[in-house]
């Protein structure tokens, strides 16, 4: 049954349900109701383990400058406000979350034999070449360390905004300086998946939107999920989804690679995934705060555990809004936190808090 017919399911039938009675998450929702106000206001949270969502919670706790804020950026965007409560359908940008999806969408290549993970870019993008940076692998660009000093954040966007095809996109980021040699330097950033992203449109002969609405999203059942209608894909950064969706996702990652009996990516592909790529001789150029002290595989964190083999640690890929997907591969379930906000003060230690929960309501 689709996790979505299971959810609806699932919520008609809330009092009965085995998968409810053999958990307590009553923590979880003091902590959401203690929390969301100062995670903008709303939020969304849903747990999935032994084939079913057994939990599913949402607070909607905004203040007055809140709603104010939520206006204004609907304004911006030319959209109207929608300042109801998450839903489980309800659409988030969900910032660097996606980086998790596009890093799976390039596996599927890799599945495929059309790719290698140690591939070097200029083999596809002469343009890295003629500027140095054609040794750059697949794989050092899915970890961050493809050795490229990236623009800020803020301008590496304003510059996305205004280029017009990947090419061009291309020719800006064979412009940047070298801050290191590749796989020398980790530097969380959006140039290594957006240079993965225009191998794979090289490839796949379509735009990095459709190839994920062809290979990821329809057969996981996201409907509600895209990378949006600009000319230019932000593979790292530019998603947007539902937790219903992004849920499916995990639960594929989870289950080693399928998905309601069908295969989307290879196991062995999934392993790579988990690998920690930040190893002691990586210098660490960037990470983010709330990212803490933990190691990158391909597209996904890799949390530290104190009660996980070096195996089956957990696996994350938090966004700038505050979105926090995560597996715990040693406890066998997965859940997902949606929010939006930006301030990021406290955010590693709510995450830490969180997940302690969940993993206490799931045994």
């Amino acid at each position: 049954m689709p996790l979505r017919t299971l959810l609806f399911a699932t919520l008609i039938c809330l009092g009965a349900a085995p998968a409810f009675a053999q958990h307590d998450f009553k923590k979880i929702d003091t902590w959401l109701n203690d929390n969301t106000a100062a995670m903008g206001g709303r939020a969304i949270m849903m747990v999935y383990k032994d084939g079913q969502i057994i939990y599913t919670h949402s607070v909607n706790n905004m203040n007055l400058q809140q709603k104010m804020m939520g206006k204004f950026m609907a304004r911006r965007q030319g959209k109207t406000a929608d300042l109801d409560d998450y839903t489980p359908s309800s659409r988030v940008a969900i910032a660097s979350c996606s980086k998790w999806l596009s890093a799976a969408l390039i596996m599927t290549f890799v599945d495929e034999g059309k790719l290698k993970l140690t591939d070097t870019v200029g083999k596809f993008l002469p343009v890295l070449s003629q500027n140095g940076k054609g040794e750059i692998t697949i794989g050092q660009c899915l970890s961050h360390q493809t050795g490229i000093k990236p623009l800020s954040l803020k301008d590496d966007l304003q510059d996305l905004k205004n280029t017009n095809t990947m090419d061009e996109a291309m020719q800006n980021i064979a412009k940047l300086p070298m801050e290191g040699g590749p796989g020398k330097v980790f530097h969380y950033s959006n140039v290594g998946l957006q240079i993965a992203g225009a191998v794979i449109e090289k490839l796949g002969g379509k735009t990095f939107q459709t190839l994920f609405a062809e290979r990821i999203a329809k057969p996981l059942d996201m409907k509600n999920t895209d990378f949006g209608t600009n000319k230019v894909a932000l593979p790292a950064g530019g998603g947007i989804s539902t937790a219903e969706d992004y849920l499916n996702f995990l639960a594929m990652i989870l289950n080693k690679g399928t998905f309601n009996g069908k295969r989307i990516l290879n196991e062995s592909s999934i392993a790579q995934m988990q690998i920690n790529r930040i190893t002691a001789d990586i210098k660490v150029a960037y990470s983010p705060s709330e990212a803490g002290d933990g190691g990158y595989g391909y597209g996904e964190w890799v949390m530290k555990s104190p009660t996980a083999d070096t195996q089956s640690l957990p696996v994350s890929s938090p966004g700038l809004f505050g979105s926090f997907p995560w597996i715990d591969n040693n406890r066998k379930y997965t859940g997902i936190l949606i929010t939006f906000y930006i301030n990021s003060n406290g955010r590693n230690e709510r995450y830490k808090e969180l997940k302690s929960l969940v993993d206490e309501a799931v045994k």
